[in-house]
């Protein structure tokens, strides 16, 4: 039979079963990959000894001496640089909180915002990359993914349940992976925020934060074990990662901005570690002026004056101000807003990136990656193109380097 005779039956086996054009082309089958989140969890907690799992799983497989994220070193702009390979600056998440003319406002608790697909367009994060090219995805709790962006959502997601039992989300993440092949999804994530919250309000050298390092090792103790009986654990590719990490900020560091210039002259968008500050119609030359001196334990640039560094400030969504507080020191209003929920912040991120307090865990484990392996701290863009690679995906533009993680995998896996 002749190659044209053979693509001619298949087209018209296509046009039988109704369908009207071909379909794409599907990547050769790999390990699943599963990527998992513990916010928070900075690179030197895995040295405290309250992780057994975690520790095994490091020992066996890969160890980064950290991850550094990208600027500013926050929760949202960090997932979802992992997920899409490219810099705040690039992907439109630029800060926990935003607010920009015809879409609003944008906060972690903002459950419409969040889940509206135009905050999240500006790249493309590895769950849409995978559907294009005709993988299965499953996202448990990444922001981004309760969002269809560019049309496209995981196969299957879950919104936000912070009151969702760890045991529960392992549980459900083994469910996914028991589903029969033709339903089985080929990239998976997971996501616990225990170590973050404990670094928050206790602070990072906290018991209750060494607490809850165990409470989330726990869960991945629990993960192995159904891999192990489920036979994936040595066929499956794990990523454990944080998103930054953490810093000591004493209750007598702040930086108060009511102090340096007229709350009714400009409006704040975002405080902490940062800050982004709109000035109010004819109060720009003001409050400029005002930011701009020089200030204790904070500097302050006009958006575009921004140390290139930092990857930082060309974004639209960045306000016009932006400031930047030393390490272990908060910027807010006045001391009547220094409490969060009632309660002091002992410990924060977002800070600079280079700092070593910033850095992230990294931890890798499976087939594709080398055995007893420690690897030097690598920016976070790095992961997506790592992760396109394990599932065999044309990658998005992004603003990551395959080529300096590739030294991770297995000759094999290269």
């Amino acid at each position: 039979m002749t190659t044209l005779f053979r693509l001619a039956c298949l087209c018209l086996l296509a046009l039988a079963a109704g369908c009207t054009t071909a379909p794409a082309a599907r990547p050769a089958a790999r390990p699943p990959l599963l990527l998992v989140s513990i916010d928070g969890f900075r690179a030197d907690y895995l040295d405290r000894g309250h992780s057994p799992a975690l520790e095994a799983l490091a020992r066996e497989g890969v160890r980064g001496q950290g991850l550094e994220p990208a600027f500013p070193s926050l929760t949202f702009p960090n997932h979802y640089s992992l997920v899409t390979g490219r810099y705040p600056d690039h992907h439109g998440i630029v800060d926990n909180a935003m607010s920009v003319p015809g879409l609003g406002r944008f906060t972690l608790g903002n459950r419409e915002a969040v889940g509206d697909g135009r905050w999240w367009d500006e790249a493309e994060p590895i769950w849409v990359t995978a559907d294009r090219q005709g993988l299965k995805t499953a996202t448990l709790f990444w922001p981004g993914s309760e969002a269809s962006i560019h049309g496209h959502r995981p196969d299957y997601w879950l919104p936000y349940d912070g009151d969702m039992d760890y045991d529960a989300r392992v549980d459900r993440v083994l469910h996914w992976l028991d589903l029969p092949p033709g339903q089985r999804p080929a990239f998976l994530t997971l996501y616990f925020e225990a170590v973050d919250s404990a670094g928050h309000y206790e602070g990072p050298q906290a018991a209750q934060t060494n607490q809850a390092i165990a409470q989330v090792d726990r869960a991945l103790a629990r993960l192995v074990a159904g891999l192990k009986q489920r036979g994936l654990y040595d066929h499956l590719n794990l990523i454990v990662l944080a998103d930054h990490g953490m810093a000591d900020t004493p209750p007598a560091q702040r930086i108060f901005l009511d102090d340096l210039v007229d709350p009714a002259h400009v409006q704040v968008v975002s405080t902490g570690a940062i800050a982004g500050i709109i000035p109010a119609p004819g109060h720009e030359a003001e409050v400029a002026a005002a930011l701009l001196r020089p200030q204790p334990h904070m500097q302050c640039w006009r958006k575009a004056d921004i140390p290139s560094r930092l990857h930082y400030g060309h974004n639209g969504r960045v306000p016009p101000l932006f400031c930047l507080a030393q390490v272990g020191w908060l910027i807010t209003h006045n001391p009547g807003t220094v409490l969060h929920h009632g309660k002091a912040i002992l410990g924060e991120h977002g800070f600079d990136n280079a700092d070593p307090r910033m850095r992230a865990l990294f931890v890798a484990h499976g087939p594709a990656f080398r055995a007893h392996a420690r690897v030097p701290v690598f920016p976070n863009v790095d992961v997506y193109p790592l992760m396109t690679h394990l599932l065999g995906l044309r990658p998005a533009p992004n603003d990551g380097r395959y080529a300096d993680v590739a030294g991770m995998l297995a000759p094999a896996a290269r």
